[in-house]
């Protein structure tokens, strides 16, 4: 998917400087305990569903458009799992960003996975016994989301 307008509006005027946007992560959980995964067209490596909330966007409203948009499934938020400042971080042509992002807990209703966009190469469900090498902050999204208390993981210090 391209970069969102208000991002190349943004960039217009602030050039690579370091901007801070708003985060989606969805961890979607069906009834076999398989976590719904793509992966990604820029680096080959799996991930959870992710994108960037639009200027005026609900959080739970921009993941399921995320998550239809990526993976062609359509989903329902059941939770906030996590609330999260992300490092700073720079993408090859210098843009320097930093995500607050928030992690939700997902559950599909209908739609089978599929390649949907540009950004994925694959789609598809994944064993919660047989993940693939996701990251340390996955791996943690996905605990929280399977945890039992309805409570948000967020930092303190």
């Amino acid at each position: 998917m391209p970069t969102p307008k208000f991002v190349l509006d943004l960039r217009a005027k602030i050039g690579h400087d370091l901007l801070w946007l708003s985060g989606l992560t969805a961890v979607v959980l069906n009834d076999a305990d398989e976590v719904l995964l793509v992966r990604r067209a820029d680096n080959g490596r799996w991930s959870l569903v992710a994108g960037i909330l639009e200027p005026g966007e609900q959080p739970a409203v921009g993941l399921v458009r995320e998550i239809q948009e990526e993976t062609a499934v359509e989903a329902v938020v059941e939770r906030l799992v996590s609330v999260e400042s992300l490092p700073p971080g720079s993408y090859p042509n210098g843009d320097q960003v930093q995500f607050l992002d928030l992690c939700f807990r997902c559950h599909p209703v209908r739609g089978e996975p599929r390649v949907n966009d540009d950004e994925s190469l694959d789609v598809r469900w994944w064993p919660l016994d047989d993940l693939p090498d996701l990251t340390d902050r996955e791996l943690a999204c996905i605990k929280n989301a399977l945890s039992p208390g309805p409570e948000p993981v967020f930092a303190t210090s």
